[in-house]
């Protein structure tokens, strides 16, 4: 049997739809899922925690992060590369970290700076949202501290402030389904819910899109200080230990793909000429059909590949990675991503012992040795996850 891996959960740490961490872990558990890596934005806070909780369910914990960057010639160029809105901006994401944190002053600086810069963002986001409860008379308005304080381990993301107005609504209006109607037909300017009051996720969305997006009235637009340029996330990931790892968007529900990643084999070349030699899916958002293209190419050229869920939004999804449509993946998806696993666990403790990782300080990859480190993370998983 291939053990089951989620090597990108988001936790209460940025925001997730786990109340807390050890939620996320158990509900790994539950679904037999063997590997799991936190994949938080902007923070390595929880990896500790992560670790501990992990080892008490004999589950192998993976150390991982992720940033939303900027490449500015992609941007001058229009060129769509793994965000569908946004020419330009890409995520990246780090796997394989130390544990615990290492990283020196200069690359902490800029983290920090990110993190204010976005929670600088909410809290005109929720000065905007009072003007607007105040405008209609609700009777009550959202306190940033409060929701920093009670709902984040000080990251204070837009689904925190769609949580907030949605939880503070409620206990206004004492749950009763026809005032929250109204009040929110009132506050989304004549646009009725159209959501069940009693799905929280489907209300918080609505919130969100109706709101705090581009063209809400609570909207404030990112300052470009929020995004790093994409060479120094990478330069921080590499100083904290880490594999940068470029997650595939892949194909929407039209089968479509963006601009970047429309040809599997270019964008493939194009990563390695950007010094990224891991990759990763979020498979709830793909079709089976891609996954097995894409991932099986990318594996087959020398890439680490593995699969995730994020649980970054409200809604509570299966933990054991699927498809679209909640399609099982394949035997070799699942080889592929237990395969990747492998070769960061084995990365990650010879960086936690002081020993050479699977890329050196430049980000050149040891792809000749991956099988070598496959078999050594193997080792180290199948030791905890058989106890």
């Amino acid at each position: 049997m291939i053990p089951n891996v989620n090597a990108h959960l988001h936790t209460s740490y940025s925001f997730s739809a786990f109340e807390n961490l050890t939620e996320a872990l158990e509900k790994a558990a539950d679904e037999d899922v063997k590997i799991v890596g936190i994949n938080d934005f902007n923070t390595m806070d929880g990896y500790e925690e992560w670790e501990r909780e992990s080892l008490k369910r004999h589950l192998y914990p993976l150390f991982n992060i992720e940033f939303i960057s900027l490449r500015q010639e992609d941007q001058d160029n229009g060129i769509l590369v793994n965000d569908p809105n946004n020419p330009g901006r890409t995520y990246i994401s780090g796997k394989g970290l130390c544990c615990p944190p290492k990283l020196n002053k200069h690359f902490s600086a800029q983290i920090e700076a990110v993190r204010a810069e976005s929670n600088a963002q909410v809290m005109e986001m929720c000065l905007l949202v009072n003007e607007l409860l105040l405008a209609f008379d609700a009777g009550f308005n959202l306190n940033f501290e409060v929701i920093k304080k009670l709902f984040t381990k000080g990251q204070v993301r837009e689904r925190h402030l769609a949580k907030a107005l949605r939880m503070s609504s409620y206990i206004h209006f004492k749950n009763k389904p026809e005032d929250i109607q109204v009040f929110f037909g009132k506050i989304f300017n004549g646009k009725p819910l159209q959501s069940d009051t009693f799905n929280y996720a489907g209300v918080e969305n609505e919130i969100r899109s109706n709101l705090l997006k581009a063209g809400g009235s609570a909207f404030v637009p990112e300052n470009p200080k929020a995004f790093l340029p994409m060479d120094d996330v990478c330069k921080i990931i590499l100083a904290a230990g880490g594999i940068p790892t470029y997650p595939f968007l892949g194909d929407d529900a039209s089968g479509n793909f963006t601009d970047f990643e429309k040809d599997v084999k270019k964008a493939a070349l194009m990563l390695q000429q950007r010094g990224i030699f891991s990759t990763e899916f979020i498979t709830p958002r793909n079709s089976i059909e891609a996954l097995e293209i894409y991932a099986g190419y990318l594996h087959d050229n020398g890439f680490i590949v593995t699969f995730g869920t994020e649980h970054n939004t409200p809604a509570m999804e299966p933990v054991k990675p699927a498809a679209r449509g909640n399609r099982p993946l394949t035997e070799r998806l699942k080889q592929i991503s237990y395969d990747g696993a492998c070769v960061i666990a084995a990365h990650q403790e010879r960086i936690r012992t002081g020993k050479p990782g699977y890329v050196d300080e430049n980000g050149i990859a040891g792809t000749a040795i991956r099988d070598m480190f496959r078999k050594e993370g193997e080792a180290l998983i199948q030791e905890v996850i058989q106890l």
